[in-house]
């Protein structure tokens, strides 16, 4: 039964058939800081729902970027480092330094799991966390697309959107994937040095307009300082929306059943 469980900030447990997928692991807990690099930090202001004791045994690990946020100093001690980290180039430098089984991809490339008669493929995905003098600042960011096939047929395309601004790089993903069956969906309108670095209420409207989604679950909204937009600004924004986005957005430590989604 496939299903996504919320664990808090952007990590999630994704299952997919017989694929067992952790995201951005972030374990730190409520007053902690976590450190983004150039000397910016922020507190956490919640708990995760889950340790890295209680995690059941994993497949993958697909981290969107390497920030204290999504990859913290708990995963890094506690994670078991033989499980594959897919990720972006840099950050499967470091990550291979400090002894975890890294894959870097470049944008569009891929990587494969093969369990029996399924397969699981991530394809990596444009993202801008940041424009102007603030993208200098932070580290590279990917979106990823999770593809899962039985006998070589798919049956479930999960998009994570990753710490990612919206603009026509989205469209560049949309030409590519026109069925996108669940989109998990960093939102939160980050801000840094006055920047926005993550999108608010108003870019999350305009990724799912671009995006299209069946489904989409927002995560990445309220556990740290730096979230300036709260995740009932973007449920409002959508409920006045005339497309009738359907949105599901679990409490930490809840799990949503994706097979009451039609896959395409």
């Amino acid at each position: 039964m496939d299903s996504i469980t919320f664990v808090g900030n952007a990590t999630t447990l994704i299952r997919l058939g017989s694929f067992t997928v952790l995201t951005d692991p972030n374990f730190l807990h409520r007053g902690q800081r976590a450190y983004l690099g150039k000397g910016l930090w922020t507190r956490r202001l919640t708990d995760p729902a889950l340790t890295p004791e209680e995690l059941p045994g994993l497949d993958l690990v697909v981290l969107s970027h390497l920030h204290g946020d999504h990859f913290d100093r708990i995963a890094r001690r506690r994670l078991d480092r033989t499980v594959p980290v897919v990720t972006t180039e840099p950050a499967a430098d470091r990550l291979r330094r400090w002894g975890f089984a890294a894959e870097g991809l470049p944008v569009w490339e891929t990587y494969d799991q093969q369990l029996g008669s399924e397969s699981l493929t991530v394809e990596s995905l444009p993202g801008i966390h940041a424009r102007g003098m603030m993208a200098k600042l932070l580290p590279p960011v990917m979106g990823s697309l999770l593809i899962h096939r039985v006998a070589g047929e798919v049956r479930r395309r999960v998009y994570l959107s990753g710490d990612t601004l919206t603009g026509d790089h989205l469209d560049q993903i949309r030409e590519r994937h026109r069925e996108i069956d669940v989109a998990v969906v960093h939102l939160g309108g980050t801000r840094i040095l006055f920047a926005t670095v993550t999108m608010d209420d108003v870019q999350g409207l305009d990724f799912l307009e671009r995006i299209r989604p069946r489904l989409a679950v927002p995560v990445h909204y309220d556990d740290y300082r730096v979230f300036r937009s709260p995740l009932s600004d973007f449920l409002d924004r959508v409920a006045a929306s005339p497309s009738g986005w359907q949105v599901s957005a679990p409490a930490r430590g809840e799990t949503i059943i994706l097979d009451r989604v039609s896959p395409s």
